[in-house]
């Protein structure tokens, strides 16, 4: 019954993820231990296809000749992201309220930021403050210089150094986009009683405004990164 009703979109979809959907089978089914045996797995195989998807992303950039940050905040970021974007959409479709739909996005977000940094940095400090000065570090390149012109006076027990760059104009683009996009969410609550739905103009007006947003930001981080503006 279901197969009858599919489109052809569906099945375009359903033939491209086929590969992963035979590897998810693999995955253990929640009536064992609880369900901790399906979610441990799924939660390892939803990692091995993130770190895939991430390192083809970024094979792609490489081919392309693109700068490693712009490659990182465009087909990375895309190709890392699409797992959420889809969780999100069955969310929104399957429940009641947008809650969990829009805190798919925000809870994933917390988990790159706050463990995605937080754990390899603090793993990176641990080693480099055992290792102290060695060669390696001293040789390491940052723009054209070696960490020994730049780093080694200021620093001369070592440890984990990594420049921001223009991290900073980055998360500023970032931050005004985010208060646009939490703006529409609350106007959107106002008006029409909710985060998600309403007429049909209203989705589709809203939906550009949020592609646009992301739009902005990835042209502007890319003007800066080229030194542009």
């Amino acid at each position: 019954e279901d197969q009858a009703g599919s489109r052809t979109m569906d099945w375009i979809f359903h033939a491209l993820s086929l590969m992963w959907k035979a590897i998810f089978a693999f995955v253990a089914p929640p009536s064992l231990f609880g369900g901790w045996a399906s979610f441990l797995m799924a939660l390892a195989a939803i990692g091995i296809v993130t770190a895939f998807i991430g390192d083809m992303a970024g094979l792609l950039g490489c081919c392309m000749g693109l700068p490693d940050d712009i490659t990182a905040i465009t087909l990375v970021a895309l190709g890392t992201s699409l797992p959420d974007t889809f969780a999100s959409k069955s969310a929104a479709e399957a429940e009641d309220t947008a809650d969990n739909s829009v805190g798919n996005v925000t809870g994933s977000n917390c988990v790159n930021v706050f463990l995605g940094l937080g754990l390899p940095w603090t793993i990176g400090a641990a080693y480099w403050a055992t290792q102290g000065v060695t060669e390696e570090w001293l040789s390491h390149r940052y723009k054209g210089e070696t960490f020994r012109d730049i780093f080694y006076k200021d620093h001369p027990n070592g440890g984990l150094l990594v420049p921001a760059g223009s991290l900073s104009f980055s998360v500023l683009v970032f931050s005004v986009c985010a208060c646009t996009c939490f703006a529409l969410l609350i106007f959107r609550r106002i008006k029409y009683g909710g985060e998600l739905g309403g007429p049909a103009s209203a989705q589709k007006r809203d939906a550009g405004i949020l592609i646009l947003l992301w739009l902005v930001y990835v042209v502007f981080s890319i003007l800066k990164s080229l030194a542009i503006i």
